[in-house]
């Protein structure tokens, strides 16, 4: 820890900042198609954000939309609800009462890179966690996770650094997949190659195509529900 703190706090000084992307937080996929949309909401941190894309269309949430429109040839009307440096215990406060009672049927959850870069404690990573899947399960929404993303490969971070928040990474994601097993939700795998194409310009968020396939192998793996959440 003395040693990584020091050259965690040098790294995020010297790294290039990106703004979140621009645009309404809602939106409609798949306008033409026929059927009663699925209502989809994605929360979490900068990639919610769409940090490292210039509009929420081309970020993770539209194309989560998209590709699931395309897959169920349904409309797909999506919300997104992300923070740029937020961590999980901060969205349980500040982000999840924004959405709660909206109506939703499927929750993409996806947190873990600030958690990881700020040392949160497993018992509060997973206790946040399971505070957000209980709460929208309990309106009925079914709740999936994105899992901690692999930062020992992320190219902007000094090799020491992806070594050892890499270890913290894959112990947070390891919780979060207990979480996932008692609360019911679905844990999905980040499917991505960070490699530069994949790579926004700071080396540390995705790119638009990062968005695309990521969004893509979600859309493949996740099984919405057919009919509407009961409220």
């Amino acid at each position: 820890m003395p040693l990584v703190m020091p050259l965690a706090l040098h790294t995020r000084r010297q790294a290039l900042r990106l703004a979140p992307a621009a645009g309404q937080l809602r939106g409609l996929a798949g306008v033409d198609l026929p059927g009663e949309p699925l209502r989809l909401l994605v929360l979490g941190e900068s990639t919610v954000a769409g940090v490292g894309v210039s509009c929420l269309q081309q970020a993770l949430v539209g194309r989560l939309a998209q590709a699931l429109a395309e897959r169920l040839a349904r409309p797909v009307s999506w919300r997104a609800c992300g923070e740029n440096g937020i961590t999980a215990a901060q969205a349980c406060k500040r982000l999840l009462p924004q959405v709660v009672d909206e109506p939703v049927d499927l929750a993409l959850l996806v947190f873990g890179v600030n958690d990881t870069t700020h040392f949160s404690s497993l018992h509060r990573w997973q206790s946040s966690l399971a505070c957000m899947a209980d709460a929208l399960a309990a309106r009925g929404v079914q709740v999936a996770f994105s899992s901690v993303p692999p930062l020992r490969q992320f190219s902007a971070l000094p090799w020491l650094l992806r070594r050892l928040l890499g270890a913290r990474a894959a112990l947070l994601d390891a919780g979060l997949k207990q979480v996932a097993l008692r609360t019911g939700a679905g844990y999905y795998p980040v499917a991505l190659e960070f490699s530069a194409a994949y790579l926004a310009l700071d080396g540390y968020h995705p790119s638009g195509l990062g968005y695309r396939v990521w969004a893509q192998a979600l859309a493949a793996a996740i099984n919405p529900p057919a009919t509407p959440a009961a409220l």
